[in-house]
């Protein structure tokens, strides 16, 4: 997948799994890998990304002893995560497109 692209994705992908519900770095890379590979070094920085924009805010809290920092979504995300959704039928329709037409022809 192009690289412009899967970044895009990527940024929606965590800010649907924080849509369920605020969580932290190791958690959201174990769900958003069920669909896309995402490592520690590729999350943070979307993570950073997407709280400078203001889509997610972030808090610390305790657990087990050690202090953990959890993402949570902001109306602002689940805005994007909309955004995202009326862009994609207008994306199936070109995908659509581009496959009719690429197999017309054919011999």
């Amino acid at each position: 997948m192009d690289t412009q692209r899967k970044k895009g994705v990527l940024d929606v992908c965590v800010l649907s799994v924080l849509k369920r519900g605020p969580s932290y770095g190791y958690m959201i890379i174990g769900e958003v890998s069920q669909c896309i590979a995402i490592s520690e070094s590729t999350l943070y920085p979307i993570l950073k990304r997407l709280e400078s924009a203001g889509f997610v805010t972030t808090y610390k809290q305790e657990y087990n002893g050690r202090t953990r920092k959890y993402y949570e979504i902001t109306e602002t995300g689940i805005g994007k995560i909309n955004e995202f959704l009326g862009e994609w039928e207008e994306m199936k329709q070109i995908y659509n497109f581009v496959e009719k037409n690429s197999q017309e022809g054919k011999s």
